[in-house]
């Protein structure tokens, strides 16, 4: 028997922007293998040499839609590609596009963004707020439109560390009406030179356009059946379609992976501070349920709903968790290529890491490339910690302070649905254990980004190398142990 939430997407034509992004193939994916969706327009941006129908047929060959193609083989036929870039001023969709989608399209997800922080903010302009406003004009347009989800962030509003589900223009240097207005006149350049001003609190330009994105929802999409959906930081799949599933190296994963090949060492990550992360899986059962509950609601609000997803307080998760989960990886799921034997420090005083770096990670780059470049190879580590460091400086702030979100819509929309669709579209945060979750995550991440295979035979090759480094570690420690303590005995012998 159906539940209420697939049988309202039953012979529903969707409409999903950022759909080839991590998240984006999660909801196509979970759409096609629970609901009976009659079509799925997917915004793709036009790469040369290669057709828009390609891109979604190597779909075929990607894990994450393994399951559902066993048990509906042609289920990607009902995805169809639409040409189209958020970066272009009128979406880069053709005219022909546009009529089909404004007679066709009773559901849009709006997912596609820039997501890098220090993103050139004329870029993140055009991608995160210019194209939100676009598709809400876009939305206004459609003739059968009932349900229109937007995909924030929960970082929107980060200048402020308890964040309620609602909408906070007072934090705008600007409204969204006129710093669109005024990137239209300006050029890229001055716009880009303009930054820090417009800016004000906010850290970066991802957070900033993602703000003004949502002003510009609660400006000029109230009139439409819109709601918006801010997920705290994503990360690998929990349990759908297969647990531990990855396929980017950005944020909380990327450390993770560095972790495990032994090239990150140290950061400046406070370990009581509070790690905000959500699984892919659960961000995509709750956009599903976003448009469900709005597509129900016959009156429009005041302001658009906003949906929060973020751990809860009883079922937290620190740095310093985060931290020991990701060492207690290294001999149960090692990686078979490590640079040396994982270790990792937590530091939380700033002007300490330039020092800690050069040690831990510049220095030994060095030596490593000297290593390379004698044996006839490309020298590559220090441009490698170069990235790494300059990351970290950008991830600072995330990494260093607590945050808490407010979910009271999210947990009355939870309520409200059946207990089948709660089983089937689960976002219940309270429920998930993180050790269980990131036992899978390590697995996740050795697979899809170390690209090793899970075998006991690649396991145990991987335990081989990891047990030779451990033993060259604590040579290499017992060696600097000796040559501080015979330095520290010699000063003492000059000054007695």
């Amino acid at each position: 028997m159906e539940s209420a939430i697939q049988k309202y997407f039953e012979n529903k034509t969707v409409f999903l922007t950022g759909g080839t992004g991590f998240l984006g193939k999660v909801i196509v994916e979970k759409l096609l293998r629970t609901t009976e969706v009659k079509r799925i327009y997917l915004l793709i941006r036009p790469k040369r040499g290669v057709e828009i129908q390609e891109r979604i047929s190597e779909w075929s060959q990607d894990s994450v839609f393994e399951l559902l193609l066993k048990s509906k083989s042609d289920a990607l036929q009902r995805v169809c590609p639409i040409a189209g870039d958020c970066l272009e001023p009128d979406l880069g969709i053709s005219d022909t596009d546009r009529r089909l989608l404004t007679s066709e399209v009773q559901i849009v997800l709006h997912g596609a963004a820039t997501v890098r922080f220090n993103e050139p903010l004329h870029v993140a302009l055009a991608i995160n707020t210019r194209a939100t406003r676009l598709m809400v004009q876009l939305g206004k347009q459609m003739v059968n439109l009932e349900a229109f989800v937007h995909v924030s962030t929960a970082f929107s509003n980060c200048i402020i560390y308890h964040v309620k589900e609602k909408f906070y223009p007072e934090h705008l240097t600007c409204s969204s009406d006129k710093v669109l207005g005024v990137s239209e006149l300006l050029s890229d350049e001055l716009i880009d030179n303009m930054t820090p001003t417009l800016l004000g609190s906010h850290p970066n330009s991802y957070t900033y356009t993602k703000a003004l994105a949502e002003d510009v929802i609660l400006r000029e999409g109230s009139d439409l059946p819109i709601c918006i959906f801010r997920p705290a930081v994503i990360i690998a799949s929990h349990k759908e379609p297969i647990s531990g599933w990855i396929d980017n190296l950005y944020g909380p994963i990327a450390i993770l992976f560095g972790v495990a090949r032994g090239v990150l060492r140290i950061a400046t990550i406070d370990v009581k501070a509070q790690a905000s992360l959500v699984p892919v899986d659960y961000c995509a059962n709750l956009a599903l349920a976003c448009a469900w509950k709005t597509a129900q609601t016959d009156e429009r609000q005041n302001d658009p709903i906003i949906y929060q997803l973020a751990p809860t307080e009883d079922n937290s998760l620190t740095h310093g968790e985060f931290k020991d989960y990701a060492l207690d990886g290294r001999m149960q799921c090692p990686l078979t290529k490590m640079v040396w034997y994982p270790f990792f420090h937590c530091i939380t005083t700033m002007w300490l890491f330039p020092i800690a770096a050069f040690f831990y990670h510049t220095l030994p780059a060095y030596i490593f490339d000297l290593a390379l470049y004698l044996s006839g190879r490309k020298p590559r580590l220090v441009k490698v910690y170069q990235k790494i460091h300059k990351t970290l400086g950008i991830l600072g702030p995330f990494s260093s302070k607590s945050w808490y979100f407010d979910m009271h819509n999210t947990n009355k929309m939870r309520e409200l649905m059946s207990e089948q669709d709660r089983r089937l579209y689960d976002f219940d945060m309270a429920s998930i254990s993180w050790k269980e979750y990131f036992e899978k995550a390590l697995l996740g991440m050795r697979l899809y980004l170390g690209q090793d295979p899970p075998t006991s035979e690649s396991i145990a090759h991987g335990l081989r190398v990891i047990k030779r480094l451990k033993m060259w570690h604590h040579l290499l420690q017992l060696i600097l142990g000796c040559i501080a303590a015979f330095i520290v005995w010699s000063l003492i012998k000059v000054v007695v």
